[in-house]
């Protein structure tokens, strides 16, 4: 039986965890924003309302990948406990999604940002489509470290051994 170093083997494991969130990460940002898009722009629905909607679809997705894959805490923990973890994280870290988003739409003015400023995609709010996209960025550290530290928080193990 072989000791090793447990830092150096939770360092292993916190990257894994971490490109698998990436991973899920990219398939809410394109859930989020394709919805967001499609409603914002071709629909003509608010900022407000394109957002929340693109947030929700984004969220069941996440919940799910996340308790099964990056997590690993199917069968493990009250899943109406993690649930409900779960999307308060959602709601602290939409709340600052949105705090960022004013901010960047309109005391740094981004809402008024040429139509055209992206020539190859044509959008009717550029702006807005744009904080959208930095704000998610912003979500999605926050939610990360929300999720890691209270929703799925792991046991520790006093000692980890792998057998040669």
């Amino acid at each position: 039986m072989k000791k090793i170093n447990l830092k150096d083997e939770k360092t292993r494991q916190t990257t894994i965890q971490l490109l698998k969130y990436g991973v899920i990460g990219v398939s809410n940002t394109v859930i989020t924003a394709v919805t967001f898009y499609l409603l914002n722009t071709w629909l003509g629905a608010p900022y407000g309302v394109a957002n929340v909607s693109g947030y929700v679809l984004g969220v069941i997705n996440s919940f799910v990948w996340n308790r099964s894959w990056v997590f690993n805490a199917k069968g493990k923990g009250n899943v109406w406990r993690q649930g409900i973890l779960f999307l308060g994280g959602f709601f602290v870290c939409m709340i600052l999604q949105g705090l960022v988003s004013w901010i960047l739409l309109e005391p740094v003015g981004m809402k008024n940002l040429p139509e055209d400023i992206i020539p190859f995609l044509p959008m009717k709010h550029a702006g807005q489509n744009i904080v959208m996209l930095i704000a998610m960025a912003v979500y999605t550290i926050a939610n990360y470290i929300w999720n890691r530290t209270v929703t799925f928080k792991e046991i520790k193990n006093e000692e980890l051994e792998i057998q040669n």
